[in-house]
């Protein structure tokens, strides 16, 4: 990476312009083509420095409710756990950790009765006992700002 890479990643972050064509004005920001900055960005995306560009939304703020779950499984189930939950839409992520709780997964839904629902279809999918499923909603947020900083 150069140190133009580094400012093509602050713009993207920090500075993305909401309009039709949001890479023209960003070339135009660091004085270079949209063409190179196209194809810079379709670099960094292949060498895995950027791995997704979209928006981040709150979904509070848009009527849904969230959580964040975990399922206790026996190590020889892990791939038909994850296939279980991976089958819902409204599980953004999932990971695999390595304790007594081994599947995390956040939900976001349209109401808490909707999670309760998803998380009660799974349990009973992989017929576990109430104790093996956690639900454990939001009571205080905190919100980290995780940005790609220039070094020096």
């Amino acid at each position: 990476m150069d140190e133009l890479d580094y400012r093509i990643l602050d713009a993207l972050q920090n500075e993305f312009p909401l309009r039709e064509r949001p890479y023209e004005v960003i070339a135009e920001r660091l004085n270079i083509s949209a063409d190179e900055l196209w194809e810079r960005v379709q670099r960094l995306v292949e060498e895995g420095v950027i791995r997704r560009m979209g928006a981040s939304l709150d979904s509070r703020k848009l009527g849904y409710s969230s959580t964040l779950a975990a399922i206790s499984v026996p190590a020889e189930r892990v791939d038909e756990a994850a296939q279980v939950v991976g089958k819902y839409p409204e599980v953004t992520h999932s990971y695999l950790r390595n304790d007594q709780f081994n599947i995390w997964f956040t939900v976001i839904a349209g109401s808490s009765e909707r999670i309760a629902a998803i998380l009660e279809e799974i349990r009973s999918a992989l017929a576990l006992e109430q104790a093996a499923v956690l639900n454990l909603p939001v009571t205080r947020l905190f919100k980290l700002d995780a940005r790609f900083k220039t070094p020096g």
